[in-house]
């Protein structure tokens, strides 16, 4: 069974390895999807603006249809960066409304703003799965996520035994594993994650193919 690599920005592809290449729509680049590589595709906060919404949302609508697009996103709310909270929050809705409309899972982006995050899910009622990508923060509010429905993915965070998300991770079966940019393989974050689960590494590949599989809208 290939390891699962839910989130990732290097195009590199490697033997063995399913990876999600993310692939952010807001820098004015024309892109021709890679052949033979799942994406997903969205507006980051970081990069993304009000003012060029709509010519952005017509690029992302475009090419979030086609099959090889398994995920909307990157997308989600940047307290530190990017639009203020209000745009950001503008922007996210129209992507969330996209991917129910689409029957995709949508990869977030969150920092400083999961109070406002859970808000909006319940204000929308996103039927469609929504991953927190990265997930590196404290236990207790990794749990609320989990309660309120989302999903979690975890990267070098769990190389750090000590961390909320190492805590979390050893106590919840739904979550996923990414590199997103690390120098770290994904194989080393399995086995860490492994580790902390107590099970072999070919267990925990059933595990996140599972989740993948319950998520998978199309």
């Amino acid at each position: 069974m290939q390891f699962l690599d839910i989130h990732t920005h290097q195009q590199r592809k490697h033997a063995g390895v399913q990876s999600i290449l993310s692939l952010s729509l807001t820098d004015g680049t024309v892109f021709t999807l890679p052949e033979g590589q799942e994406l997903s595709v969205g507006l980051h906060p970081w990069f993304a603006k009000l003012e060029h919404l709509e010519t952005d949302y017509l690029k992302l609508l475009s090419l979030a249809k086609e099959t090889q697009v398994k995920m909307i996103g990157e997308c989600g709310l940047d307290r530190l960066k990017g639009e203020n909270l209000e745009n950001q929050l503008l922007i996210l809705r129209k992507q969330l409304y996209l991917a129910d409309e689409l029957h995709k899972p949508v990869i977030l982006h969150c920092v400083k703003c999961f109070a406002e995050l859970m808000a909006l899910q319940k204000e929308i009622k996103v039927s469609a799965p929504l991953i927190v990508h990265g997930f590196n923060k404290n236990e207790e509010l990794g749990r609320q996520l989990l309660d309120n429905g989302f999903y979690l993915s975890f990267g070098k965070a769990i190389l750090n035994a000590g961390s909320g998300a190492a805590a979390l991770l050893k106590h919840t079966d739904l979550f996923f594993l990414e590199t997103d940019e690390a120098d770290y393989s994904i194989q080393e974050i399995y086995q860490a994650a492994a580790n902390l689960k107590n099970c072999s590494v070919e267990e925990l590949k059933a595990l996140i193919f599972a989740n993948w599989k319950k998520i998978k809208l199309i």
